[in-house]
């Protein structure tokens, strides 16, 4: 098992998409890369405690590889606009990969090298190290699951969703 922690913009985005991933065992929504030794959903919209909202993605490479759930995570958010995605804007909205070791740094590394073939504007995508990873309260674990009719989600996952279904419709249940 693998795990690969993601930021996108929200993370009931990137969740909804990577719940639906074979191969995936386990979503995580949290924060990282801030220095808030205790941030919380309020403070980390606040955009004053450094965090971005994440996923922590555990995978089973034998089913889905790696650059399946890499390819996911670039069409299921723009990496092209910094501190933000559609509405939501400010540092804690980030596009970043955080690495947990060497090799992570480099696929990542690379994971962005590809991309950017797919995007006119360069990729703002910041790939930094890994610090204290923070699980957001259960309200945000598995939102999209629980609350499918919300706003949010019927404007701004579903058409990630639909996006990601185009392009890796072979990996989604």
């Amino acid at each position: 098992m693998k795990t690969y922690v993601l930021g996108g913009g929200c993370f009931w985005c990137l969740d909804a998409v990577y719940q639906k991933t074979k191969g995936v065992s386990s979503v995580v929504s949290g924060y990282t890369g801030g220095h808030d030794p205790r941030p919380n959903y309020e403070s980390v919209c606040s955009g004053t405690t450094g965090h971005a909202e994440a996923v922590a993605v555990t995978f089973d490479e034998n089913i889905v590889p790696s650059d399946v759930i890499l390819g996911m995570f670039f069409v299921s958010h723009d990496p092209t606009t910094l501190n933000r995605q559609g509405y939501d804007v400010g540092t804690q909205y980030r596009s970043a990969m955080f690495y947990s070791s060497e090799d992570q740094r480099e696929t990542f590394q690379a994971a962005i090298e590809k991309a950017q073939q797919h995007w006119a504007d360069p990729i703002v995508t910041e790939v930094v190290p890994l610090g204290t990873y923070f699980q957001a309260e259960e309200i945000h674990q598995d939102f999209y699951a629980k609350y499918p009719y919300q706003g949010y989600c019927q404007v701004i996952i579903n058409p990630k969703l639909s996006k990601a279904r185009k392009e890796y419709g072979d990996w989604l249940v």
